[in-house]
């Protein structure tokens, strides 16, 4: 008798303790979901905003029409990456902050050709509209160490003992993390 309930008792703990687990990892899973979305947010939000900063320059800058396309070009690109948050590999996240890279490296460029117009830099829609943007920039910039944050916690939690044999059985997978991008450890050379 007593042999039969050691056995018992063991699958019992074992369910007890894993079901409690289990719930911690779905919650912080949820978490790393829900801060995916403010990420896409707010790139969202970047998007929606160069259609009018490019209608706006295009007035000012029609010669320039090479620089307005790339950065429309750019994001077409970024707009057609789409990453479920069950997919946040460290190469699929890789590829996404790639072409959200170039998105940036373009409106780098057309801000830059806005300096040549000195209309266009009084525009006050023009004006409005950059401060949307560099604040659309710092928003991303939160929004992805938010989400850092959350993988950090997610990963951290399904990697412990004896959680990663819980997480093995149920399916969570490590997630990845957003990266600086190569070569942005060097500052850019400022020459007047």
């Amino acid at each position: 008798m007593r042999t039969i309930k050691l056995p018992i008792l063991l699958i019992f703990c074992t369910v007890f303790f894993s079901s409690c687990s289990y719930n911690t990892m779905v919650s912080k899973q949820e978490a790393v979901t829900s801060q995916w979305g403010q990420v896409e947010n707010a790139y969202q939000r970047r998007a929606d905003l160069i259609p009018n900063l490019v209608n706006t320059v295009k007035g000012y800058a029609t010669h320039e029409s090479q620089t307005l396309q790339a950065v429309i070009d750019a994001r077409a690109r970024a707009t057609q990456i789409t990453l479920n948050a069950d997919d946040l590999t460290e190469e699929n996240l890789q590829r996404y902050q790639q072409a959200q890279g170039a998105v940036g490296s373009a409106l780098g460029r057309l801000l830059a050709v806005s300096e040549s117009y000195p209309d266009l830099k009084a525009n006050q829609n023009f004006l409005e509209l950059q401060a949307q943007l560099e604040g659309t920039e710092n928003r991303i910039a939160v929004e992805r160490n938010k989400f850092n944050e959350a993988v950090r916690d997610y990963n951290t939690y399904i990697r412990q003992f004896p959680r990663a044999i819980y997480a093995g059985w149920f399916g969570f997978k490590q997630k990845g993390y957003f990266q600086s991008q190569p070569g942005s450890e060097v500052a850019p050379t400022v020459q007047f």
